[in-house]
């Protein structure tokens, strides 16, 4: 069997339901309340949250995950679960680069030996690629030995949606182009743009192409690709393998909520694209998130 490692699921934990719960004007018990409305199981404490998942990776057989803190300022979160499970996960966090204390908050994420990754989404927080905040935290990522994801492309955040939440994106902000010039101001950030730029697939290959520290990764259900007329995800993946390897391109679900777990049918799509057999019968795995090596078991 081969080695499953996932690069993009989300950690909706307590702290995420309360900052929805604050937009909603929820106050007190909007862990509980929030998914209630939504349908979806009340995530506990970071803790059993972290246990609930590391028995749904046992389930599917997946060594170890990604898992991203989902709202600015719920880093806490990720580096507790990764603190208790440190084989199985992998911190990321959301950050906004505009925030007040964005400086002081992003070198405490760093100074956390569990987080290793940030994420940015330029046209969630209306902070330009090109912005000096955003180049700080490059530079920070540079000092501590961080690594940079970069939402590019459509973004669609579906609880908000489901909550009546508005969405005001900026989408001119998010631009595969901008990331190729940061990173290659930084060749030595490993930097991950999720969904193969989530429609903006053309200019992804070309930033990748560009800067070799480029990574793309393979989540969610490619939507997109409704933007592309005639364009298959079979031919999205030969021409991502083409151009960046296979040791740039990460396997990834965006999994997300309980009760619905680890996506197995997305790894169920993908997998055939990304698994090939040699002469001599061994299975490579899949690229590995941040921090693994892929490899059979």
């Amino acid at each position: 069997m081969p080695i499953i490692t996932d690069a993009h699921c989300h950690f909706f934990s307590a702290g995420f339901f309360r900052a929805l719960g604050r937009e909603l004007g929820i106050d007190g018990q909007a862990e509980v309340e929030v998914p209630a409305r939504l349908g979806w199981d009340a995530p506990g404490t970071d803790e059993e949250l972290a246990d609930r998942w590391v028995a749904e990776l046992d389930l599917h057989g997946v060594t170890r995950a990604t898992m991203i803190a989902s709202v600015p300022g719920d880093e806490g979160s990720v580096a507790a679960a990764c603190a208790r499970h440190p084989t199985r996960f992998y911190g990321a966090f959301m950050f906004h680069p505009g925030a007040p204390d964005a400086a002081a908050r992003l070198e405490r994420a760093f100074s956390d030996p569990h987080l290793r990754m940030v994420c940015l989404f330029p046209a969630m927080h209306h902070v330009s690629l090109d912005d000096p905040r955003t180049d700080a935290v490059f530079a920070a990522a540079a000092q501590h030995g961080r690594e940079v994801f970069v939402h590019c492309g459509l973004l669609s955040v579906g609880v908000r949606k489901k909550l009546g939440l508005p969405s005001r994106f900026d989408l001119r902000l998010g631009d595969p182009l901008a990331v190729a010039a940061l990173a290659v101001r930084y060749p030595q950030v490993p930097v991950t743009i999720p969904h193969f730029g989530a429609g903006l697939f053309r200019e992804a290959l070309m930033a990748a192409t560009a800067a070799p520290n480029i990574r793309f990764d393979t989540s969610s259900s490619n939507s997109w690709l409704k933007f592309h007329p005639g364009l298959t995800l079979p031919e999205v993946f030969a021409r991502a393998l083409d151009c960046v390897g296979r040791e740039r391109l990460l396997f990834g679900t965006d999994s997300s909520f309980f009760p619905r777990g680890w996506q197995a049918s997305v790894y169920r799509e993908q997998g055939s694209y990304l698994f090939s057999t040699d002469p001599g019968g061994s299975v490579p795995g899949l690229a590995p998130i941040p921090g693994t090596q892929a490899g059979t078991r």
